[in-house]
């Protein structure tokens, strides 16, 4: 079995990939494009493994599970997430080496939206005359949030959430708890990776909490809440950054008449930009007390 196949959903994006690998036309460098959660880094690895190991075995079993030495990754770092220039040259420099698996290498750039114009610069070379057997995977949120030299040297793929039935179908056949499967499928939209994460992390379930228990303010205008919940966030960037995208995942699903969502749809769609304009803020350094004081203000006005 194609490792592709172990993907949920996303049919015509599978065989479309599969075709390609069969025919040998796959193009050296793939954009996978998913929102956070739906899989765009699973189909990354998958598409890795039946690239490099088209007959599975142990060696394709390893990339999917992160750990071979044939995939070579790219991602960001530090506060700003940036993909930084020498992480770029040490994997170009890096390429060149002899590969393990007959087939070549891989190099896996998760979040190529997080290229800033040095690294990209440095990337470009090395993907518009890439050595033989060296398959590009990169990942992003969105097509268009990739530097267009970038882009225009890809080909683009998307992915999309698959139904809530079978994100909760997939769900129940991995965890026990039936009725978190069937909430978290329904509150994330289809998004079986960040449904699972909740499942799997237990300080991703309390964030999830907390940024239930901020909707919740933001309905009942308790500004008050709302500062108090967000303080504890103050000295935690990356914190704040979960936080609010799940509760932007809130918002959403408020939005799209979830059940059980302590937030109703007007008052959601007041605070999904806020929501993101703070992500942005605090993503750029901006003084993450300021910025979510303002939230709150904004949030329960």
């Amino acid at each position: 079995m194609a490792a592709l196949d172990a993907l949920w959903g996303n049919d015509m994006l599978k065989q479309s990939l599969s075709a390609a690998l069969a025919a040998g036309r796959l193009s050296h460098s793939v954009l996978l494009c998913g929102e956070a959660g739906t899989g765009a880094g699973f189909a990354a690895r998958c598409l890795a493994a039946d690239y490099l190991y088209p007959q599975g075995g142990p060696g394709a079993a390893q990339v999917l599970a992160g750990e071979s030495a044939e995939v070579l990754t790219l991602e960001g770092e530090g506060a700003s997430g940036e993909i930084k220039i020498d992480a770029v040259r040490a994997v170009r420099r890096e390429v060149y080496n002899t590969a393990l698996s007959a087939q070549g290498r891989v190099v896996l750039i998760r979040g190529a939206h997080k290229l800033n114009a040095a690294s990209a610069n440095a990337l470009l070379k090395v993907i518009e005359e890439p050595p033989e057997g060296v398959l590009f995977l990169l990942t992003a949120p969105g097509e268009a949030m990739v530097l267009p030299t970038i882009r225009s040297r890809c080909c683009a793929y998307s992915l999309a959430p698959v139904s809530v039935e079978e994100c909760t179908r997939y769900l129940e056949e991995h965890f026990s708890d039936k009725r978190s499967c069937a909430r978290l499928a329904s509150v994330f939209g289809g998004k079986i990776g960040s449904a699972r994460r909740c499942l799997e992390d237990a300080q991703q379930q309390s964030c999830l909490n907390d940024a239930m228990a901020l909707a919740k303010c933001a309905h009942r205008r308790d500004t008050y809440g709302a500062m108090a919940l967000l303080s504890g966030y103050e000295k935690d960037r990356f914190g704040a950054l979960r936080l609010l995208e799940l509760f932007s995942n809130v918002c959403s699903a408020a939005l799209r008449g979830t059940p059980d969502i302590p937030v109703d749809a007007q008052r959601a769609a007041v605070c999904l930009p806020c929501a993101f304009s703070t992500m942005r803020a605090v993503s750029a350094n901006v003084n993450a007390k300021l910025a979510l004081t303002n939230l709150a203000i904004r949030l329960c006005a």
